[in-house]
């Protein structure tokens, strides 16, 4: 906080010409980033609870999502079956009338479809109203309901067999109708639930089989191996599916793990880093090289602040330093800006680093105007009112993460960094609070016609003079 840590942190290697202003990613020199990186993985457990609170969260939202899409695909199925059956019926009577020994009317597989159709709107709107209260379907729910729509096709086999005989009807559609359920299941995201569709299905089948009988049935004895082994393979194709949908959660699980630990990384390295730069070290790499940029550079101090922080708390210093700092990141953020550094009571910002900006000069230009306008509002409310000094200059920098394999910082070096930090410093000499280099004056044209010039003025560590403007 004291003005010798800003001067340190801004110091210049005269003998090279050459400004780094870093941000330090992990520990302490010396550590090799483990220990931070413990620590940063979970040490804490009330942090480790809440992530995994999220992540359960997230896992439940994205369940109840593919439920959703599941009862969707049986509504469908449902409605083109109908569709399917008034359609056939209309343009072939005769065969239909054939397979169904003149007993057809699309009454009675009316009176499955639509009651299946009006449930499984019903389960809909009961997942839908569970996601926006942020709470999972009861266990209870999902097996009745499980056991519920499985039944359908029971429901449909018990028609047929009424009106074309248990040998016609179960070597007709209505057992194939169990696979489409059991196939749906696997949306369900859950092993036994799968199993459970699978089981039920296959039981349901085998007492069909074996023991509905209509009156006056001439058919012969049902065979006991025949019909086990078939609803064998209908549970182990519930078995089979139930694999399936564990296989998908345990997918959807990583990949919610694993966006849960990015964001949690962009957040906690977005307190210490600009959440740019930490975007483009995730999406690139800590292999990122270096590379040359055109960018506006913009260096902003308060004025006298060590003075005023010798009269004050140490709670008091860093309250008033926060909402300051909150309000002209803010600032930058609308214009585009981010703040690569800060310096005590002071800070670096970039327009155009690590991602290129339109127009740097105009958007930091006016972030500046912007940002002393709001530390205007918020002297007029504060017992401890606070001027800023802001220079800007714009230019070529090398920008990139810099450091050891182990080790990154991301790092902007030139001597435009160096200028707009001399020009910042010449605030306190001219009483001014913004100044601007002619690199600035002139990608601004006729836009700034107020800027003040004060001629050419002797810069510290620069051979001749430098013509220095002043905006308002």
């Amino acid at each position: 906080m004291y003005r010798q840590d800003v001067i340190s942190a801004r110091r210049v290697s005269e003998e090279t010409g050459i400004s780094r202003f870093r941000v330090r990613l992990f520990g302490p020199s010396g550590s090799g980033g483990r220990g931070d990186m413990a620590g940063f993985w979970g040490k804490d457990k009330a942090q480790g609870t809440t992530v995994s609170a999220d992540f359960q969260h997230a896992l439940m939202r994205q369940v109840m999502s593919t439920e959703l899409l599941r009862i969707k695909v049986l509504i469908c199925t449902a409605a083109l079956l109908g569709v399917m059956i008034w359609i056939t019926y209309f343009i072939e009577p005769g065969s239909m009338m054939r397979v169904w020994h003149g007993d057809l009317k699309p009454s009675y597989l009316y009176a499955v479809i639509v009651p299946f159709i009006l449930f499984e709107l019903w389960v809909h709107g009961s997942i839908t109203r569970h996601m926006r209260q942020g709470r999972d379907l009861p266990v209870i729910r999902r097996y009745i309901g499980a056991f519920i729509e499985t039944s359908m096709p029971t429901a449909a086999l018990a028609i047929h067999i009424d009106n074309m005989g248990s040998v016609a009807a179960l070597g007709f559609v209505a057992p194939f109708i169990y696979f489409i359920f059991i196939i749906a299941s696997t949306l369900r995201l859950d092993f036994w639930l799968s199993t459970f569709t699978g089981f039920v299905a296959a039981a349901q089948l085998f007492w069909m089989a074996m023991y509905y009988r209509p009156e006056g049935s001439v058919d012969p004895e049902p065979v006991l191996f025949y019909h086990a082994a078939r609803s064998v393979i209908v549970l182990i194709c519930g078995i089979l599916a139930g694999a399936v949908g564990m296989q998908l959660r345990r997918q959807f699980g990583a990949s919610i793990l694993a966006a849960t630990a990015r964001d949690r990384i962009t957040n906690l390295f977005g307190q210490h880093v600009s959440p740019q730069v930490v975007e483009r070290l995730m999406a690139e790499g800590a292999s990122t090289e270096s590379d040359i940029r055109r960018v506006a550079v913009m260096f902003v101090d308060f004025r006298s602040f060590t003075a005023g922080a010798r009269t004050r708390t140490p709670r008091e210093v860093v309250e008033r330093l926060d909402g300051a700092f909150a309000v002209l990141v803010e600032v930058l953020d609308r214009h585009g800006g981010i703040v690569n550094k800060f310096l005590g009571d002071g800070f670096l910002a970039l327009f155009g680093a690590p991602f290129e900006t339109g127009d740097a000069a105009r958007h930091a230009v006016a972030a500046a105007r912007e940002m002393l306008a709001a530390n205007e509002r918020i002297n007029e409310t504060s017992s401890w009112p606070l001027r800023i000094g802001i220079g800007i200059h714009i230019g070529e920098v090398v920008a990139g993460s810099i450091g050891s394999p182990r080790r990154k910082e991301y790092t902007v070096i030139g001597d435009t960094v160096n200028f707009a930090a001399r020009l910042e410093a010449l605030n306190k000499e001219f009483d001014s609070q913004l100044l601007v280099s002619s690199a600035i004056r002139d990608a601004l044209g006729d836009s700034c016609d107020e800027a003040i010039s004060h001629g050419e003025v002797a810069i510290r560590g620069y051979d001749r003079p430098m013509t220095v403007w002043q905006l308002s």
